[in-house]
């Protein structure tokens, strides 16, 4: 059985930092691009960053200058560290694999940027 489990989220300022956490379980990570997506109520699920088996590494939208996605294969882990948060990065972060498999969404972590 494949779990994805989110962590690090929680409330920070603008300007803020926050390092997300995502381990899998009943899956070699490792062979997978993972990324990391986000969800805001009444907003589609988007992704942000990604991260190849080679460790190429792309990003989109308005984190691509702040946001820094990386691997622990060891750990069976991928990270997601953000800086300089901003309001509009306040969402439900989740992991997946991309293209995404939906019956490995997780239950994300809460991500608020709010002064």
């Amino acid at each position: 059985q494949v779990q994805l489990v989110e962590s690090g989220g929680g409330l920070v300022q603008p300007g803020g930092s926050l390092r997300l956490s995502c381990t899998a379980s009943g899956i070699a990570f490792n062979i997978y691009t993972v990324a990391w997506y986000r969800q805001a109520p009444g907003n589609e699920r988007e992704w942000v960053a990604m991260i190849s088996r080679s460790d190429n590494k792309e990003y989109r939208g308005s984190g691509k200058d702040r946001f820094t996605i990386s691997r622990d294969n060891a750990k069976n882990t991928v990270y997601l560290q953000m800086n300089n948060l901003k309001p509009e990065d306040t969402a439900v972060y989740y992991c997946n694999t991309y293209p995404f498999k939906a019956e490995f969404w997780g239950q994300g972590t809460q991500v608020t940027v709010s002064s």
